[in-house]
């Protein structure tokens, strides 16, 4: 399902359809939704991401792994036409327990640090911030209700070709998910 949004003066209306290059024409703000599926497997991958997208928004509900707490982590991935890129990212993110804890990446967008034994939800926004470098930037928040953390991340990437495809991976590559849901939204 696609979903149309349209500015009218001050009050946004939301029509279910197809959308048409005339509605670029007409300067209307686009949103659209990727289908939410249930987390599994050691990956989930979105793929057929159109060239004009300048904004994802990756939605994690109440995902976790059968990763042991301390390797229970997430990374997102951006990928073009070549692929999934999985080096050259640079970042940090913080969580907050009983105090504020440090954690990097360059393998990708890290979610979390590992040490959830629970499930993590959150939202994650990556926005096009030069389409020259096809470069990337990206803010983030999630939280662990149950292990009792939250936490916040923010990471850049270039890309070597147009943004097409976001992939949500377990650190390792090898843990896989166990429950929860994944969705996007990109305008």
């Amino acid at each position: 399902m696609v979903t149309k949004v349209y500015g009218d003066t001050g009050v946004d209306k939301i029509v279910d359809g197809t959308i048409t290059s005339s509605d670029f024409a007409a300067g209307a703000n686009v949103i659209s939704s990727g289908t939410s599926v249930s987390a599994s497997g050691t990956s989930v991958d979105f793929t057929g991401i159109p060239s004009w997208v300048k904004r994802i928004t990756v939605m994690l509900d109440k995902i976790a792994s059968n990763g042991t707490p301390g390797n229970a982590s997430f990374l997102i991935q951006l990928g073009d036409s070549g692929g999934i890129e999985t080096t050259g990212y640079a970042g940090t993110g913080h969580y907050v327990s009983t105090g504020l804890v440090l954690f990097t990446s360059t393998s990708g967008i890290r979610i979390s640090n590992g040490v959830l034994a629970g499930t993590l939800s959150g939202n994650f926004t990556i926005t096009l911030q030069d389409s020259a470098t096809n470069s990337w930037v990206t803010t983030g928040i999630w939280e662990a209700p149950s292990d009792g953390y939250g936490g916040f991340s923010a990471f850049s990437k270039s890309l070597s070709g147009t943004l097409d495809r976001v992939r949500i991976t377990t650190i390792n590559g090898t843990d896989t998910f166990n429950t929860g849901n994944i969705n996007i939204l990109y305008e």
